[in-house]
């Protein structure tokens, strides 16, 4: 590819980071190149300095240098997916929950990254060509779940629906309930956590951890059953939405959730149980207001085949005889 190019934010394109937008278009750029040419100042947005989480708006204009010998792309040429991604698109397509006009929420697979990073071949970013459906703009990302925890995501199927479930999600306006399997029973039925969380480790090894100096996480959580004193099946509802928080409340609870290795060890597993070595996170239900004012959306998603065979070794029941978080009025 040679010479600058000076490439118009499509309206269809707006609203998201910079940085997802050159994945995009020029998915041969790796995320360390483009952030050494936004600190040299080689990319710019508008004629000034950018950074890859400024978000792009309708007729800005992004300055991309010259990258070598990657593979060009048009701006209005959809990615070319993989053929490693077949799989994983087929197997979206089948795990759609809701959808309409305006919002699309999937029962994302544990397993598969919403956003890539390193050491990762595929994402849910990646797929998002295969969810368009008859819609004419592709989805677009409004948050986010860890890799090794399935259950409901919402996508926006449009700018205009973008921004207003971005903000739903910023204000707290919509309430996400997440079933986990933890080790050991906590010393109260319910309670809350409000723990703050500082980040630590490199990209690829970030983790979080309870400390002052960190950011301010609340979690609620209750018991749903228990199983002797071994473990305990949780309702979890995040107040706030840090990184990791609910694996790291879990542990400060002094009940890790189940299969978490990264921030227990081997205190997240239990010994002698032929039970499967995955986390045990599921977000189960979502509830958000409709953008154009609908009154609410409201999806669960079903437990995924590794939690089933873990409650059904525990024998909990298919559904809470109680539901601690029925209501969910916002």
């Amino acid at each position: 590819m040679s010479g600058v190019q000076q490439i118009e934010i499509r309206q269809e394109d707006a609203d998201q980071r910079l940085d997802r937008w050159f994945k995009r278009q020029f998915p041969a750029l790796g995320h360390g190149r483009l952030e050494k040419l936004l600190r040299t100042g080689q990319v710019r947005l508008d004629g000034k300095r950018a950074k890859a989480g400024d978000r792009v708006e309708a007729g800005q204009v992004v300055r991309v240098p010259p990258l070598g010998e990657a593979p060009e792309r048009s701006p209005d040429q959809p990615r070319r997916p993989r053929a490693a991604d077949a799989g994983w698109a087929k197997t979206l397509q089948k795990a759609v929950l809701y959808k309409d006009d305006d919002v699309l929420v999937i029962d994302k697979p544990a397993g598969l990254a919403v956003q890539g990073g390193s050491g990762l071949s595929t994402s849910v970013d990646d797929l998002l060509d295969a969810l368009q459906f008859d819609a004419k703009e592709r989805p677009r990302l409004v948050h986010r779940l860890d890799r090794d925890t399935s259950g409901v995501l919402a996508l926006a199927r449009n700018a205009r629906a973008a921004k207003h479930l971005t903000e739903a999600f910023r204000h707290k306006d919509a309430r996400k309930i997440y079933w986990a399997i933890v080790v050991g029973v906590p010393e109260v039925r319910a309670g809350r956590i409000d723990a703050p969380l500082q980040k630590a480790g490199g990209k690829g090894a970030e983790r979080v951890h309870v400390d002052e100096e960190g950011k301010r996480a609340v979690t609620e959580f209750a018991m749903i059953e228990k199983a002797g004193k071994k473990a305990a099946w949780l309702a979890l509802m995040p107040v706030t939405g840090r990184t990791h928080q609910l694996r790291a409340h879990c542990v400060a609870l002094g009940t890790p959730i189940l299969g978490d290795g990264k921030y227990a060890g081997g205190a997240a597993f239990l010994a002698k149980d032929n039970l499967a070595r995955q986390l045990h996170l599921h977000a189960r239900r979502l509830r958000l207001p409709h953008p154009k004012g609908k009154g609410w959306i409201d999806v669960t998603a079903p437990l995924p085949e590794h939690m089933r065979k873990t409650w059904s070794f525990f024998g909990f029941a298919a559904k809470p005889e109680h539901d601690p978080f029925a209501d969910l009025d916002a």
